[in-house]
């Protein structure tokens, strides 16, 4: 660890502590929440529908992993899609550098799979025709249909290293169900990151049409999930980096 990096962490201990600036944060995401502040950001073109703080956290666990493959359930516009497949073309172009070798921008032993039980046809008109459309695979199909995962297992066979983000259903059900499917797919050292977990810290009326809500959302899901996987851990250093995250204790580290 680096002086600088030592320095990050004394910080960090010290946010964790700081009850007014954490009890700021969680006001701004709460009133956030409501005027849909996260759908207001774009990732080269396409609407992402993320917190800039955990596109931050994403993008330093991309680069620090550096996977080969990067699964996402839910696809939506597919902002987040091209954001990993750009961060993969980063790696790709970094590995050429340091191996001073050229590459074919086109070509890539890297990729996204993106699974969505609806991927409207605008929504992959435009994904198809984005430039990072070559590092992008789509599967359309519930993300727990076995058809679809025994796809999913079929293509993570060819990849050495892989990350994982769970962005669809957010019923404890499903997400439960995706965890059990998805989350030992993560290589040891990388992150299962499960999105939504701060349905919990909401209040119920923000979800008056939906059918989860406080003490049914992917956060309980993960609760539920770690009591029987000791292989993976809450990474806190995380929610203490962030504090306006839509994902806190979703950012599950495998350690064994």
């Amino acid at each position: 660890m680096t002086e600088f990096e030592k320095e990050v962490a004394q910080r960090l201990d010290a946010t964790r502590k700081n009850r007014e600036m954490c009890k700021n944060a969680a006001s701004f995401l709460s009133a956030s929440t409501q005027p849909q502040y996260s759908y207001n950001f774009f990732w080269q073109g396409r609407p992402i529908i993320q917190y800039p703080q955990d596109i931050v956290a994403l993008q330093e666990l991309i680069w620090s992993i550096k996977p080969d493959l990067i699964i996402e359930t839910g696809i939506a516009h597919g902002g987040s899609l091209i954001f990993s497949a750009s961060m993969l073309a980063q790696l790709d172009m970094a590995d050429a550098i340091e191996a001073g070798t050229k590459i074919d921008p086109r070509q890539s032993n890297r990729k996204a799979l993106g699974i969505d039980i609806d991927i409207r046809a605008h929504n992959r008109a435009a994904i198809e025709a984005h430039p990072m459309a070559s590092r992008i695979q789509m599967i359309e199909g519930s993300s727990i249909d076995l058809e679809v995962i025994e796809q999913v297992k079929s293509i993570v066979t060819g990849y050495a290293k892989v990350l994982v983000c769970l962005d669809s259903n957010h019923t404890h059900a499903h997400a439960r169900a995706e965890l059990e499917l998805y989350a030992p797919l993560t290589s040891v050292g990388s992150y299962c990151v499960v999105f939504d977990t701060v349905i919990e810290d909401l209040p119920a009326e923000m979800f008056p049409e939906r059918p989860w809500g406080p003490g049914d959302n992917p956060k309980t899901a993960v609760w539920d999930y770690l009591k029987t996987h000791p292989e993976f851990e809450i990474d806190k250093m995380i929610d203490n980096k962030l504090l306006i995250s839509v994902a806190p204790e979703g950012y599950l580290k495998r350690i064994s």
